[in-house]
Order: structure tokens, then C-alpha cells, then sequence
């Protein structure tokens, strides 16, 4: 499906229903580049990550059971969280709309279900699927057609989790000097054990659901590519994925969770203590596992259970790190690991506020 907004023809809801996301991002084709291939060109800077793309494959039987295990044993936490976020929000933004921008793919899971429980409360809010690339930035033909049509002052910026904070120092930097903005972006995240979001939920590292599948929860999109003669940023469909797609089934379910919840606590800014002990923390793992494993690129270096498991499923991963083998948060980031023949080593304590770290092994 195709829809323009401000003159701009996109990819509309991907499989979505259409209330629920826009997507401001164009359908592009372009040939698969094989994971080893990928890895060998980002490295060694001959090409940017985003600027290819790996097959995507269906999740596998297990990778299923593991998601679905996954929705079980943390459904209910994450639609608490999304009422707890989504109270802090109406608190928040006192103008009459609210207007989420998600990040994709990762931020839209939790931005449909944002703008829903805002619904609920009676606000009124909007949802928007946007780019944004690490060293490159924010896609700024689609932010301004928000600004456009809805003002900058009522967006609030929607990621799934952060890792190292890489996604919040690139929308400092892209939005830098832009007196429309806040100093400090707002960020919403369901995850923070880095310190380094607006707003989460909480700053623990557990496995999202939504966190451990691709396209199949998220519209049925690639993750966002670099537009090679300007413009949107775009994506590829995922069209050969679709008989696997869970992403309204997905969202369905946490709402009905959602709905059936009792009173939910408010989340909460972190106070300047608390930021200042999770950014050291997190920091303080980050440069350790660099130097232990003598890595000058912190790119490298993948924190937190989600990115954990992505790298392994995108990257050429050489180890991983986990707090326990028995944790049942990290099982399909095992799976995946004993699939790909990944060394995987229990460290306690050593990961700090993370449950999982991928080290990317050097081939450049």
C-alpha cells in the first residue's frame, strides 16, 4: 500500500492496520549482500551498513516457541509498562495532541501501543514510523513533514530499548542547535540500562517480545536504508515473510493484557543520580569487554538482550557473554548461538546491567 503525506509517497501502514502507524519511509529494491560479505565492508569502511541489506528469513520452529514463550512469560510486564509510559506521557505533554515518532523497526511495536493507551485516556495522539541511522542521523524529509502537520513542540521520539545510547546521542546530534527541540530529546523506551532515555519504563534488560523477531512483529519492514540520491529513507518489504507475520496478532494481545490490568504506576524521569550511575555502568562493562577483547570499534561491542540476540541473527558474532545459562530471558539468544557455533560464556556480575553482550568478530 502507497500513501503520501506532504507530497511524499510511502510505504503507508506496511501490515499494520492503517489507524494504527504511518510509515514515512519508501519501498526500494536492492540485492541481499551475504552476512560475512556485509561484515567484511562495514569494517572495513568500504560501505555502510546502511547502505545494504541481508536475506531475512523466516524464524524457524524453535525461534517461534521461543517468541511465544517469550509473549507468555513477559506479556503482561510490557503491557504494564506501555500503561506506565503512556501515563507519564499525558502528564507530560500538556498540548492537545501528542505525536509519536518511532524508530524503525524496533521503536513500533511500542509506539502502536503508545498511541492506543493515549487514546484511551482520552488524548489525542499520532503515530508516525521514521529512520534514523547510527553516525548518519535522523531522516529529516520525513521529521519535517511532521513538523509540517503537526508542529515540533508535541513529538515525543519512540525506540523499543537502548543498548549503549547510541540512538540518543545520534538524535542530539541530528537535532543540535535546532531551538524547535528540547536541549534533551524526548526519548521513550520500554528499557534504559544505559541511562541514557527521556523516559522508560525501568532500566532492567529483559527480553521484549517484540525484541526477539524481525519483520514478522514490525510491519513487515526492513530495517531502514540509506537513500543513495536523497529523500526518504527507505525499506524493503518483506512480502515473502507474510505468511509468518505476527505484528497485529502481537499488538492485539498486549492490548488485551493492557485492558485487563488494574492501576498501573506512573513511570518516571530518572533523577540525575540515578542517570549518572546507570551511564557509568553501563560505560564502565562497555570499555572493559573492549579492552578485553582488544576492540578500538565500540560498534563491536552489542549490550543488552536484544541487541545480543540481533547481532547474531545480522552480524558475524565471535562471542557471547551472558550473566547465567539458565537465565530463561537469554534461551533464544543460546539457541541462536548453538545454531551459528558462537562460543557463549557465563561472566555474573562482569555484564553489570546487562543480561547479554555480543562481541562482533573483526574480518576486515
Amino acid at each position: 500500500m502507497t500513501k503520501a503525506i506532504a507530497g511524499l509517497v510511502t510505504v503507508g501502514s506496511g501490515s499494520y492496520a492503517a489507524d494504527d502507524v504511518q510509515f514515512l519511509l519508501q519501498a526500494v529494491q536492492m540485492e541481499t549482500t551475504d552476512v560475512l560479505e556485509k561484515e567484511r565492508l562495514i569494517q572495513s569502511k568500504q560501505k555502510h551498513y546502511s547502505e545494504m541489506i541481508s536475506l531475512e528469513s523466516a524464524p524457524t520452529a524453535v525461534h517461534k516457541a521461543l517468541y511465544e514463550r517469550a509473549l507468555e512469560q513477559n506479556g503482561t510486564r510490557m503491557a504494564m509498562d506501555v500503561q506506565s509510559l503512556a501515563l507519564a506521557l499525558s502528564e507530560a505533554c500538556t498540548s492537545p495532541s501528542i505525536v509519536l515518532v518511532s524508530f524503525v523497526r524496533a521503536g513500533l511495536p511500542l509506539g502502536v501501543l503508545l498511541r492506543r493507551a493515549l487514546l484511551d485516556m482520552g488524548r489525542d495522539a499520532h503515530h508516525y514510523g521514521i529512520s534514523i541511522v547510527r553516525d548518519r542521523g535522523i531522516d529529516k524529509v520525513a521529521l519535517e513533514a511532521i513538523i509540517q502537520a503537526h508542529g515540533a513542540e508535541n513529538i515525543v521520539f519512540v525506540d523499543g530499548w537502548t543498548g549503549k545510547g547510541a540512538i540518543s546521542g545520534e538524535i542530539q546530534r541530528s537535532l543540535n542547535g535546532d531551538s524547535r527541540f528540547p536541549e534533551e530529546p524526548r526519548l521513550v523506551v520500554l528499557a534504559d540500562p544505559c541511562g541514557r532515555a527521556w523516559l522508560s519504563a525501568s532500566a532492567e534488560d529483559w527480553v521484549i517480545p517484540s525484541g526477539i523477531l524481525g519483520a514478522t512483529v514490525s510491519g513487515l519492514v526492513s530495517r531502514s536504508i540509506w537513500p543513495a540520491d536523497g529523500g526518504l529513507h527507505g525499506c524493503v518489504v518483506y512480502d515473502h515473510l507474510r505468511e509468518h507475520d505476527v505484528t497485529r496478532e502481537f499488538i492485539e494481545q498486549i492490548e488485551e493484557k493492557r485492558k485487563a490490568l488494574g492501576t498501573v504506576p506512573q513511570a518516571s524521569p530518572w533523577t540525575d543520580t540515578q542517570r549518572f550511575e546507570l551511564q557509568g555502568a553501563a560505560s564502565h562493562v562497555v570499555k572493559s569487554l573492549a579492552s578485553q577483547f582488544g576492540i578500538t570499534n565500540l560498534n563491536r561491542v552489542k549490550p543488552g538482550i536484544a541487541e545480543a540476540t540481533r547481532a547474531v541473527l545480522r552480524r558475524v558474532p565471535d562471542h557471547v557473554l551472558v550473566r547465567s545459562r539458565s537465565d530463561t530471558d537469554v534461551q533464544l539468544l543460546m539457541h541462536l548461538t548453538e545454531g551459528a557455533g558462537v562460543a557463549v560464556e557465563e561472566v555474573g556480575a562482569a555484564l553489570g546491567p546487562y543480561r547479554a553482550v555480543t562481541i562482533i568478530r573483526s574480518v576486515s
